[in-house]
């Protein structure tokens, strides 16, 4: 790029560009790296649940192999062989996460109770526990012969029966060690392709991500057992999978969360259905493949329940079959937001209202904070009172409805009330009155072209008559004195009208700047 051949001003743009590249790597690599920890919390909270529904299916593995022996016996003993190495192996896993804790001196924050994932950002930890230049050190080649026994050991409880092939395949696969080629044609071990060169985070959540293999691996198989066990006394080939999400809406970027079942339409009529505590006509509402429509109008922005039941008629006794689902609403949209970026402006001495909303998030989910920010009647309805210093910023942090947080925030110049402009017999700057009309006249000011009507109380001034001396002024209306050397005023004299004094109605502290001064040029 900076070759020889290339002119000073070439070489100086080549090495501006080169500067621009790294500065936007800079400005990536935190975002990067928080990614990276966000992905890290999602798969251990999915590790979590995967826990909690693989004992689950364990326990209910056991209770079948005590009702049923001849059926259940087998696929119990192979579930509890799956499950001690398995949970032998996310334990490995979990002592290499901790290895790389241990020597990246990483520990979790206090404030935020997770790890610090921006800094985590070293590349040489697991470099030198693991490799030696391009090959793998002991205790690298130890990471990968424990994935290759957890693999041997699962094979070892399926056995030979044709049965688990596709169960195997599916692992082999998951858990596989095998060289990779780059995109450059570049051959390197999967341990070297995987991990070396990566920030410590991402080794972090690849490690993590492991373990989640792990618990998915160990579900496939206890639902194995149960499905293998179930075919032989009940066909499955005419059920099909049905995708159950937890919610009918997502947001962009949230994980998707649901469940997979087997099951099949019943082509059969209940006798009653009722939804949201309505009772729906049931010749109306069911098709031909015995589903029922639904068709109601819809709660509040948020998300919502669906409740209901269906009654069947069984052995000549009513069976009533819960109806449990849930929605989510957002707002439709109404309106455009417009705004002028070079305007974001909150003004001192007033109370600035202000409307803040997050998008597809009710009211009462939505938190804004700011210096001189208070909550004002209405939905989404604030009030800035700004202080001291030249900018305030306004945070804004929403609550998701899988309870997750959404943040944004705006910053806003603070200006302060303009100067006003002094007024007499209802003209400013430069008038001709007759001496009458000076002498009877009040003195006021006001904001001109101000975003807010704010009366302005004029509390003093002075006036000066050529000739004669400064006459102090209190109030708005002239006194005995300056009526006095008003009197005294020639034709074609400026009378000037200045140092007016005036304060915002209701809020005496605040200091208006000096009011303009008016002058007015004798008629008569």
């Amino acid at each position: 790029m900076a070759g020889g051949k290339a002119s000073a001003r070439q070489k100086m743009i080549n090495l501006m560009y080169l500067v621009f590249i790294a500065m936007m790597a800079m400005n990536m690599s935190k975002e990067v790296l928080s990614a990276f920890g966000l992905m890290d919390v999602k798969f251990a909270e999915s590790n979590a649940v995967a826990t909690e529904k693989n004992g689950a299916l364990l326990a209910d593995l056991e209770t079948k192999a005590e009702e049923k022996k001849e059926e259940f016996a087998v696929p119990f003993n192979k579930a509890t062989e799956v499950n001690a190495v398995s949970d032998k192996f996310f334990t490995y896993i979990g002592s290499l996460k901790q290895d790389l804790l241990r020597e990246g001196k990483y520990e979790v924050e206090e404030e935020t109770g997770q790890l610090p994932f921006e800094s985590m950002d070293k590349t040489d930890i697991l470099d030198e526990m693991w490799f030696t230049g391009d090959r793998e050190t002991i205790k690298g080649q130890e990471v990968i012969s424990k994935i290759e026994a957890y693999k041997a050991d699962i094979k070892k409880i399926l056995g030979s029966d044709v049965k688990y092939k596709k169960a195997i395949e599916r692992l082999d696969k998951r858990f596989s060690t095998a060289e990779v080629e780059t995109k450059e044609g570049i051959t390197k071990s999967w341990l070297n392709y995987n991990f070396q060169g990566f920030p410590a985070i991402a080794s972090y959540t690849k490690l993590t991500a492991m373990q989640n293999d792990v618990k998915m691996t160990e579900a496939n198989m206890f639902n194995l057992f149960l499905g293998n066990s179930l075919d032989e006394a009940v066909s499955l080939k005419k059920y099909q999978a049905i995708v159950l999400a937890d919610k009918s809406a997502f947001f962009a970027g949230e994980k998707f969360q649901g469940k997979v079942v087997l099951g099949k339409y019943a082509n059969v009529t209940p006798t009653k259905l009722t939804v949201q505590g309505k009772e729906i006509n049931v010749s109306e509402a069911i098709d031909s493949t015995g589903a029922a429509k639904l068709d109601f109008n819809v709660g509040n922005v948020g998300e919502q329940k669906i409740n209901g039941t269906f009654t069947f008629l069984e052995d000549g006794k009513p069976l009533e079959i819960p109806i449990v689902g849930n929605y989510v609403v957002v707002p439709r949209p109404n309106s455009a937001t417009i705004s002028a970026d070079k305007m974001n402006v909150v003004y001192r001495g007033v109370p600035n209202p202000m409307t803040i909303s997050f998008a597809g998030v009710p009211d009462n989910k939505v938190n804004a904070s700011g210096a001189g920010l208070s909550k004002a009647s209405g939905q989404g309805k604030y009030v800035v009172n700004a202080g001291s210093g030249k900018e305030m910023t306004i945070n804004v942090t929403a609550t998701l409805d899988d309870g997750s947080k959404a943040s944004d925030s705006k910053t806003f110049r603070i200006k302060d009330i303009p100067a006003p402009t002094g007024v007499m017999a209802g003209q400013t700057g430069v008038v001709k009155l007759p001496k009458r009309n000076v002498e009877i006249g009040t003195v006021s000011a006001k904001l001109d072209d101000f975003v807010f009507d704010l009366p302005i109380n004029v509390t003093s001034f002075k006036i000066k008559v050529p000739g004669q001396p400064t006459v102090n002024v209190v109030g708005t209306k002239m006194n005995a004195q300056a009526k006095s050397a008003i009197k005294k005023a020639r034709r074609g004299d400026n009378i000037t009208i200045f140092e007016i004094k005036a304060k915002i109605q209701g809020n005496s502290k605040y200091r208006l700047k000096n009011v303009s001064p008016v002058i007015v040029e004798v008629t008569n």
